[in-house]
């Protein structure tokens, strides 16, 4: 019996760095600085001068300075790992969360590290331009047919294993935190329970958005089951606090999406600089 070996075709270097040097690199990311919007469900950000130049000048002349970080892994642009969100007590592939959490190692299971580089084909969702408007109304609820109609409007469709992005047009207001946040109105935008069963059924490998929740956060109604939907269900990675604007007027159809999630054992979530490759 014949059996057919397939072999990959060999890695051209040269051509693919070509290819990414021709490309328009648009950065996806918040930086990462005091006065950030942090959810409220997540620990404080602070940075300050641990060590200032002058404190210690070496015969040379040599000085250096360094700082002091304390942060969620769930500020600025970040990644959920698997073990983020459980349902009844349970993480995705039915592990039970109170028994991988014990001791000091943080999670044993879809922690932070697990999580591989990626790179991979994105499909931008902008339903604020779908809808003709700068950003969505706060708690605004996006509904079936806004995912349906954006995706028609990007020219092609989701596949398996994509990169869904969702912009509201909020990333305009990171300056802002109460208003970002939605702490100074009803809330704030995003996908509701049924838009996320329809993305889950297109089996993404990760779904991001430009808000600090990615599901609408409606403060008369605060549930946050599409995370359970996604993560806890479907093993879908969200990806939150995305910069969607420059990308908004660039997209057209797919495009590359790159980013290097920290390798933090254990750990619930982690920064990432996502880069669109358009």
């Amino acid at each position: 019996m014949n059996i057919e070996t397939r072999v990959a075709p060999p890695f051209r270097m040269e051509e693919w760095l070509a290819a990414a040097a021709g490309a328009r690199q648009i950065d996806l990311s918040h930086p990462m600085q005091k006065g950030m919007p942090i959810h409220p469900a997540h620990p404080p950000f602070h940075i300050t001068l641990n060590n200032r130049h002058g404190d210690v000048l070496r015969c040379c002349g040599h000085s250096s300075s360094n700082e002091l970080m304390v942060t969620s892994t769930h500020s600025s642009t970040h990644i959920d790992a698997l073990c983020h969100v459980s349902e009844h007590g349970a993480l995705y592939g039915k592990h039970i969360a109170a028994e991988e959490q014990q001791g000091t190692g943080l999670f044993k299971v879809h922690g932070a590290e697990t999580i591989g580089p990626i790179f991979r084909r994105a499909v931008l969702l902008d339903v604020a331009k779908t809808l003709g408007v700068e950003a969505l109304e706060p708690a605004y609820e996006v509904s079936v047919a806004d995912l349906e109609a954006a995706e028609k409007a990007s020219g092609t469709q989701l596949r398996p294993g994509d990169i869904a992005l969702v912009r509201t047009g909020w990333a305009r207001f990171w300056a802002d935190s109460p208003r970002y946040l939605g702490l100074d109105s009803a809330g704030a935008p995003g996908p509701g329970v049924a838009a996320g069963h329809w993305l889950a059924e297109r089996r993404p490998f990760s779904v991001g958005s430009d808000t600090s929740a990615f599901e609408v956060m409606n403060h008369h109604d605060i549930t946050l089951e599409v995370h359970m939907i996604l993560i806890a269900r479907n093993g879908i990675h969200i990806i939150e606090n995305l910069d969607l604007e420059e990308l908004s007027g660039a997209a057209a159809g797919a495009f590359a999406f790159v980013a290097l999630p920290v390798r933090i054992s254990g750990a619930t979530g982690s920064p990432i600089r996502p880069i669109a490759l358009v």
